[in-house]
């Protein structure tokens, strides 16, 4: 009976160390304004690892470059954005969750369109797209001409890194 009684401990003890695992790492890997994702067209899972790369979740994040918000988006490229897909641009709202979510994914989803490697989009959203297309168009970076092969600013490179790191996690947890 003491045989039995450990097997189920051990066995209880294991379940409830998985569990908060997993409540840990999905407090750790939230996925918020999941409507604003998901009517998005972006693969929920990219989009929440732009957000946790760019802010971590930070609503009110500002970079010392003036990216504002949970999608570190500068007023520029708002309003680009906002332009390109019809949508109306409100500065004063940039750091407010849900918009800048709806523009960060915007923007996102456009430059998925104009670069067809998720990675190299990636890059254009941190780098910008006119250093992703020079990039491109060096065969020391790139041999086609669609696709990075090397990501010359040590930067970009880490930031790819870490996106791509964070979107397996949302796979993961999420599915």
């Amino acid at each position: 009976m003491r045989r039995y009684a450990k097997a189920v401990l051990c066995v209880c003890a294991a379940f409830f160390l998985a569990c908060g695992i997993a409540l840990w790492l999905r407090a750790a890997y939230p996925r918020p304004y999941s409507d604003t994702v998901e009517k998005s067209g972006v693969p929920p899972a990219l989009a929440y690892a732009v957000m946790k790369a760019e802010s971590g979740f930070c609503e009110d994040a500002v970079s010392r470059a003036g990216a504002v918000g949970i999608m570190q988006l500068k007023p520029s490229t708002a309003e680009f954005i906002c332009l390109k897909k019809g949508i109306p641009y409100f500065p004063e709202r940039l750091a407010e969750g849900a918009y800048n979510a709806a523009l960060g994914c915007a923007y996102l989803s456009y430059l998925l369109g104009r670069f067809p490697d998720e990675q190299t989009a990636v890059c254009a959203y941190n780098a910008g797209e006119g250093t992703v297309r020079s990039w491109l168009g060096c065969a020391e970076y790139s041999s086609d001409g669609v696709v990075l092969d090397a990501i010359p600013f040590p930067e970009t490179r880490a930031y790819a890194k870490k996106v791509a790191d964070f979107r397996k996690f949302y796979e993961i947890l999420y599915g």
